[in-house]
């Protein structure tokens, strides 16, 4: 690009003449075999020779610098299908090129396809789920959750608390709400309606699974051990009890390992347990299931040994499509007693029944070829950048939303498998009980997933608009205040979890919230967010609870909290300073505004002030304030302004008569232009069309002039300068044609000279003497030349002498 640019200042400093820039460029036309058909009157002119090559060398680098091909190379098939897929893909990072204006262009339509990909992404992820899943997962919690015990009203799922509590749940709260009998009416139900809340079909059996740990897990002291003979360590996969207990004779009392069952591990509150343990399937009927469940009663199936009990099934909601995979968990802790929690998973596993799900499945085929087409884009981004690339926070953002976008898209077509085998061997056997519990988790994880994926891909939106210096601000305060941030964290978190580990120590044993350290982190978090509770900490310790809360909002909340919004404030300040000095640069709303008036201009309504402060933008490639004449002349004359007119709007503004307009000239005159804004848009209300030099005059002036005359006269003045100006610039078209002629002829005549000269020189004697007299031939060839002279002097003012005349 510097190449590019010196050359063509070289250009336009070299003296040559305006008709010999017009030959120039006139001659640039290439014939057939690729040859320039002027080359032989370009050869016998050095100058033009010369300014040829330059203005060639520089039109090759502009054209490269720009990505494409200057015409003179041959184009194949593969070049062509190269160009065209380097056009589809091209990118801000992939473009060399410096202008403003492509430069918007090619964010335009990065954004446009990016806003297709984000709304595609948004019909899939909430095409995927609705309120009836929230209202589905509340329902099921509340019959299976918030149900009383029938003879303890008091009594829920959540108060369970001994072995005793377990079996009452089961037996009065669970087995009903599985197998509902009878209807409200106390009547027997059909077959066909012996559904859970008439609405959700039970698929399969329940089961029931727990896992124990052996009797020898834990230590037990020597002082002890003539007292305590079993002893039950807390869980752990390496003491598990794997040996057959009870009745040793079924399922429910021998181990079954995780593989065997294909289970899954779960996290739990107190520790994560394997997929393996033994297991008991209540069949399909309430009859066998209170026979089956009053036997495990009967022969303490659940002993000191039970580490954790599930009840896991999965009921299928046939108008709505939605799946719930519930999971009730009992956990024994070896202090004793029972920790109750539970799992709700609705998903939609089924995924294309109605209209709409083919619609979604439309777009998740569309959605697959954006994700190739930004894989593709990428790929060139990193082949071209190397190893810069990965230096961006924006472009490793990109990476990101592909890699969780190709996880989705490979889960979706695993779920959409597993689903349909699942269904089949239900279908071939009903008694069986059908494990939803990985395909759940795992639906869960991709709904997680593609959640991040939306996210991040709104997120992305900034990489589009951060050229925009207002969309900059934040990106701008948080970079600006990066080091001063990471130096007050260091202070912060060295004083919060000094709190954190003091209020673990201190109210650990008695205060849920400091039960352990990782819990008074977040604990102390929402204090700061005025989420605490003070009563609790003061019973805890009534000396040092007070003291502790005291000091910890005084030190955290009003002191460091108040540092942070400080730092963040100053620098935002700061921000918004600098952005308030830098120059307005051409950006999205200038190209829409200049499309705009373009289409006003159809109908006679073109805003000229628009098509200037465009032009100046543009002229403005260095963003300092200052150019030159050539820039701006270039860029009004794409927007079809005369040359009288550019030197007149040019010269009202260069004070200094350098050709160049400073940074203090510029801004006089985009000041000029937005005062004249409301007295053009008035002029352009009447249907006149402004002229260049109203518009560059002075608000001043102007409220002076038309002070003087009447509207009516002013119009008829400014149409005669309008004319007047058409004449002028006629003029000065038929004098520039003069004088090309006369310069044509001129070096016609200095040509005819210079070649004759040289005939003199190189004849030698001996042709002199065969020829005859050489002072006689000498003679000849000075009247020659003598009748070219009166020649050109003839044809100069119109006749075509005789030859030899």
């Amino acid at each position: 690009m510097e190449e590019t640019s010196r050359s063509l200042v070289t250009v336009a400093e070299r003296p040559i003449n305006s008709a010999a820039i017009r030959q120039a460029w006139d001659e640039h036309q290439v014939d057939q075999n690729g040859h320039n058909s002027n080359r032989r009157q370009t050869m016998d002119n050095p100058d033009l020779e010369a300014l040829h090559q330059e203005r060639s060398e520089s039109r090759h680098a502009i054209v490269e610098d720009l990505g494409g091909t200057t015409g003179d190379e041959k184009k194949g098939c593969w070049a062509s299908f190269s160009g065209c897929i380097t056009g589809i893909w091209t990118t801000r990072q992939l473009t060399n090129s410096k202008d403003r204006e492509i430069y918007v262009k090619t964010t335009i339509r990065e954004l446009i396809v990016y806003i297709i990909f984000l709304a595609v992404l948004c019909f899939l992820t909430f095409g995927m789920t609705s309120a009836n899943m929230y209202y589905f997962t509340k329902v099921l919690n509340d019959l299976f959750i918030a149900t009383p015990y029938q003879d303890n009203p008091k009594y829920t799922f959540n108060d369970i608390g001994e072995f005793q509590d377990v079996w009452d749940y089961l037996e009065t709260v669970a087995l009903p709400s599985l197998y509902p009998e009878a209807d409200y009416n106390d009547k027997e139900r059909k077959d066909m309606d012996k559904n859970i809340l008439y609405e959700c079909k039970l698929l399969g059996t329940p089961r029931l699974r727990q896992i124990r740990v052996r009797n020898d897990s834990c230590d037990i002291p020597d002082d002890f051990k003539r007292a305590i003979t079993v002893c039950y360590d807390v869980y752990s996969s390496y003491i598990e009890d794997k040996e057959p207990f009870g009745l040793m004779n079924t399922s429910a009392w021998t181990y079954h390992s995780a593989s065997q069952l294909l289970g899954s591990e779960h996290w739990g509150l107190l520790a994560t347990y394997s997929g393996g343990g033994s297991y008991e399937d209540l069949g399909v009927t309430l009859e066998e299931a209170q026979r089956r469940l009053g036997t495990l009663k009967q022969n303490l199936w659940i002993d000191r040994g039970t580490r954790v009990l599930f009840l896991d099934f999965t009921v299928y909601n046939g108008n709505i499509n939605l799946f719930c995979v519930i999971k009730l968990v009992m956990e024994f802790p070896a202090t004793g007693g029972v920790i109750p929690s539970y799992s709700f998973r609705t998903v939609k596993l089924i995924r294309y029944i109605t209209i709409l799900d083919y619609f979604i499945l439309a777009c998740e085929f569309i959605f697959c070829l954006l994700i190739l087409y930004y894989i593709v884009e990428e790929i060139l981004e990193i082949k071209k950048l190397k190893c810069p690339y990965f230096k961006s926070v924006w472009n490793m953002l990109d990476i990101l939303v592909i890699v969780i976008s190709l996880v989705c898209i490979g889960f979706s077509i695993y779920r959409t498998i597993s689903v349909e085998q699942l269904l089949q061997e239900l279908l071939m056997d009903p008694y069986r009980f059908p494990d939803f519990e990985v395909l759940g988790f795992y639906q869960t994880q991709y709904n997680n997933a593609v959640a991040l994926a939306v996210f991040f891909a709104w997120i992305k939106i900034f990489k589009y608009i951060s050229f925009n210096k207002t969309m900059t601000q934040l990106s701008s305060t948080l970079s600006k205040c990066a080091k001063d941030v990471a130096g007050f964290a260091v202070m912060f978190f060295i004083v919060f979890f000094a709190f954190a580990q003091l209020g673990y120590l201190l109210f650990g044993t008695q205060v849920e919230g400091f039960r352990d350290f990782a819990t008074s982190v977040f604990t102390l978090l929402r204090v700061i967010l005025g989420d605490f509770d003070f009563h609790a900490i003061e019973q805890a310790n009534r000396v040092l609870g007070p003291i502790f809360f005291i000091t910890y909002v005084f030190f955290v909340f009003f002191v460091l909290l108040n540092m942070f919004l400080a730092i963040i404030n100053d620098t935002y300040s700061e921000v918004k300073a600098e952005i308030a000095k830098q120059k307005n640069e051409f950006e999205i709303g200038d190209y829409f505004l200049r499309g705009y008036n373009n289409i006003m201009g159809k109908v006679g309504r073109r805003d000229k002030i628009i098509d200037i402060q465009t032009a100046i933008k543009l002229a403005d490639s260095n963003y300092d304030g200052s150019m030159g004449f050539e820039d701006i002349r270039k860029h009004l004359k794409q927007r079809n302004f005369s040359d009288l007119e550019i030197e007149m709007f040019f010269s009202k503004y260069d004070k200094d008569a350098s050709h160049d307009l400073s940074t203090k000239e510029t801004k006089l005159m985009l000041a000029d232009l937005e005062g004249d804004n409301a007295k053009l848009q008035k002029e352009s209300d009447n249907s006149r069309p402004a002229s260049i030099h109203s518009i560059s005059r002075p608000p001043s002036s102007m409220s002076q002039f038309t002070n003087g005359v009447s509207f009516e006269e002013f119009s008829v003045l400014s149409r005669r300068v309008d004319r007047m100006e058409h004449s002028i610039g006629s003029i000065v078209c038929k004098i520039d044609a003069v004088l090309v002629r006369l310069e044509g002829m001129e070096k016609s005549k200095v040509k005819r000279r210079e070649t004759m000269n040289k005939i003199l020189d190189t004849i030698d004697e001996k042709e002199a003497g065969e020829r005859g007299n050489p002072a006689q031939m000498e003679k000849l060839v000075r009247e020659e030349l003598a009748n070219w002279d009166a020649g050109s002097s003839f044809s100069l003012s119109g006749h075509s002498p005789k030859p030899g005349q």
